[in-house]
């Protein structure tokens, strides 16, 4: 393998290089590993290391779309934390390779891991306690949804337009006889699965919901909402491709949320979504985790307007992360607390009699909740705080 090297021109300044950075492995599936090239306070050039042989003026062309479209126009950010947990607990630091070795975590594919003991109480702890703390608060109503949703209701919400990379789909055979025997036959002779799919599949009507959320505004879709106001909760599989940012568990293919979706008034889902993060926060605390609360954007791309819609998530305050440290340089989003305006209520046709509905969310990542836990204080549950075995076993 052979490392390239694409000049940036113009050249990106240093405070958009995490932006470029989770961006260049979706440009091509080609790239298998790549480097950012520094020069004061700007990135000139982006090192790649390539599977095959490539048109490098193609890679090149590519590259620079995704520099000039999503990442050149963003303004610069600072960061804004609005909620900093204690840090005073110890932390012994990232206990994957350890959660492997016992055979406590296990790698079954690209961004797949399963997980044992202790990781699986402490995933469903986390989500009683999240649910409880939920159920206190506010009037919920539990769905267990299934795992496939429809193309069409992605499509309806504009997903396709602004997290293309994100998406994987289903299909399934063409229901014909002619097509098994074909598919059949292909296989006996040694034939290429995909080659083979790809030749005799069909119904492409459904894929892998990116999150929980999307399944309660379908279920609510293009009727009036009855109540004022409307709190739901699910937990369920979720899947974003995340190409070769794939990492233990912090980032997954296939992953589990737990998720809580606000719909009415305006004041009532802002109202909604600022208790819950006070309760979010509360139990963060208890289980002596540390981490903080800031300002937040979605992962926008290759959509024109990405540099506006980035901004305008971080001026109306509408993302926030709930993030936790895994060891001294690193942390991770185990926690999202949105608010779309009446966006999904207009997409949706979901309506109270003053119009379509005003929605909030929150959605907390089971598998990097639980891992950050174990990185914080270690793999022995009998070593945990008693406090946070309290506030777990509640």
């Amino acid at each position: 393998m052979t490392v390239h090297r694409i000049a940036l021109d113009p050249p990106v300044p240093e405070i958009h290089a995490a932006e470029l950075a989770g961006r260049v492995f979706f440009v091509s599936e080609a790239i298998l590993d790549f480097a950012l090239v520094r020069s004061a306070d700007m990135v000139e050039a982006v090192d790649v290391v390539l599977r095959d042989a490539l048109d490098l003026d193609q890679l090149a062309r590519k590259l620079r779309f995704v520099v000039a479209n999503d990442v050149l126009d963003q303004k610069p950010l600072a960061r804004k934390v609005i909620w900093r947990g204690d840090t005073a607990s110890g932390q012994p630091g990232d206990v994957y390779a350890e959660l492997l070795r016992r055979g406590m975590a296990s790698e079954t594919g690209e961004g797949q891991i399963a997980v044992g003991e202790p990781v699986l109480s402490l995933m469903d702890g986390l989500d009683a306690a999240i649910t409880t703390l939920a159920a206190d608060e506010f009037e919920t109503r539990e769905y267990r949804y299934p795992t496939l949703i429809p193309v069409e209701t992605m499509r309806r919400c504009g997903y396709f337009r602004s997290f293309p990379q994100l998406m994987m789909f289903v299909s399934r055979l063409h229901g014909d006889v002619d097509t098994y025997r074909g598919f059949l036959d292909a296989m006996a002779d040694g034939g290429d699965v995909a080659d083979g799919l790809r030749a005799h599949c069909d119904h492409y009507d459904y894929c892998l919901p990116p999150t929980m959320c999307f399944h309660t505004y379908h279920q609510l879709a293009d009727r009036p909402l009855g109540d004022p106001s409307l709190v739901v909760t699910s937990r369920g599989k979720s899947f974003r491709f995340e190409s070769r940012y794939r990492r233990s568990l912090e980032r997954l293919w296939d992953f589990t949320i737990r998720e809580i979706v606000f719909l009415g008034s305006r004041e009532f889902v802002l109202e909604a979504r600022r208790r819950l993060m006070e309760r979010s926060f509360a139990l963060v605390d208890s289980l002596g985790l540390g981490g903080l609360c800031e300002v937040a954007n979605d992962p926008f791309f290759i959509e024109p307007g990405t540099a506006e819609r980035v901004w305008s998530q971080h001026l109306l305050e509408s993302k926030y992360e709930l993030r936790l440290p895994l060891d001294d340089a690193r942390d991770v989003a185990v926690g999202s607390f949105n608010f779309h305006e009446r966006f999904f209520g207009e997409s949706f046709g979901i309506e109270t009699p003053e119009g379509p509905v005003y929605t909030a969310c929150a959605g907390f990542g089971l598998e990097r909740f639980a891992y950050a836990f174990l990185c914080r204080h270690g793999l022995d549950p009998g070593r945990w705080p008693s406090e946070a075995r309290k506030a777990l076993a509640s």
